[in-house]
């Protein structure tokens, strides 16, 4: 069978259409924006718990951040450079009541109302481990680093049929501040036991070496690069197609980009590196219901102990 781009976009919206018409998505007119149901979100509280038990013995700080983020803080990565088209800024309205009677007008006409609008203080967090970097600025770590367990909301505009891609889901993550070998042992440690822990729901995922979706010319070479160094892999399964799997999980390595940027140091005054481990819990949580069935009650027996269902 030849693959075509239309065949994949068919798989997508079947896929889609199929989880809809389960009820476990919930239509919200903008492609990527999903309301999800009870049983949906069941499955994706116990395999969080499924990761924390995994995780336990790593004695992690937990944070749990929101879906803003510092705009200063964001100001100081590149993310701006090297994904600006998935980024999200938030605007709102902070003029007189002749702006707003000039904001309903151009609103009632069809006009442009959002140009009435400034930004405010805050941007759409683009990946969980962003808002712990400010919170070891300038800071030494000690001897042994840190692990830190975080669980956001991250947002990325790529509207797609996909119901895999949405533009607004969860990251679950760990992730290692302090010298380059502790940051590369997190790294080849989370990606076995991540693919452990994928298995022991039915999920046989596979590790495969992995870019960013850096964008232009430049993008190109950043990713070359970052294929070349070994510093990114997904663990991929089937979601919606086998002709292509779906990321599931991710571990980056980001060599000393953030220490540098916060200025968090190792105890000898060098610049710490950082790796993490995310878990996208929606995608999890829909490649369990495309493998298993629409309802965890007749799921495969080791599974439902696994999730404690």
């Amino acid at each position: 069978m030849c693959v075509t781009t239309q065949t994949i976009t068919d798989a997508y919206q079947e896929c889609q259409t199929r989880l809809i018409e389960a009820g476990l998505l919930i239509p919200s007119g903008v492609n990527g924006v999903y309301g999800l149901s009870g049983v949906f979100e069941d499955v994706v509280e116990r395999f969080e718990r499924l990761v924390t038990q995994r995780g336990s013995h790593l004695r992690a700080e937990v944070m749990r951040f929101p879906a803003i983020l510092n705009r200063e803080t964001y100001l100081k990565t590149t993310h701006i450079e090297s994904f600006p088209d998935l980024m999200g800024s938030v605007h709102s309205f902070t003029g007189n009541e002749r702006d707003h009677q000039r904001l309903l007008a151009q609103r009632d006409a069809g006009d442009d109302w959002t140009r009435e609008l400034t930004p405010s203080e805050v941007m759409m967090t683009p990946a969980a481990c962003y808002p712990l970097y400010p919170t070891a600025a300038r800071t030494a770590l000690p001897s042994d680093g840190r692990i830190v367990d975080l669980r956001s909301f991250v947002f990325r505009h790529e509207p797609s049929v996909d119901p895999a891609r949405m533009q607004i889901f969860r990251q679950r993550e760990y992730v290692r501040l302090g010298t380059p070998e502790q940051a590369q042992e997190h790294q080849e440690y989370w990606l076995q036991l991540g693919l452990e822990i994928l298995e022991e729901v039915g999920l046989t995922a596979r590790k495969v070496i992995a870019n960013d979706p850096f964008f232009g010319r430049r993008g190109k070479m950043m990713a070359a690069a970052q294929k070349d160094q070994d510093l990114k892999f997904e663990l991929v399964h089937a979601v919606a197609t086998e002709e292509r799997p779906t990321a599931i999980a991710s571990s980056n390595y980001h060599l000393d980009y953030f220490g540098n940027a916060f200025e968090i140091q190792t105890p000898n005054g060098a610049p710490a590196h950082t790796a993490c481990i995310g878990f996208g819990l929606e995608r999890i949580a829909l490649a369990l219901f495309m493998k298993h069935g629409f309802d965890p009650d007749f799921w495969p027996t080791d599974v439902q102990n696994a999730l404690a269902l």
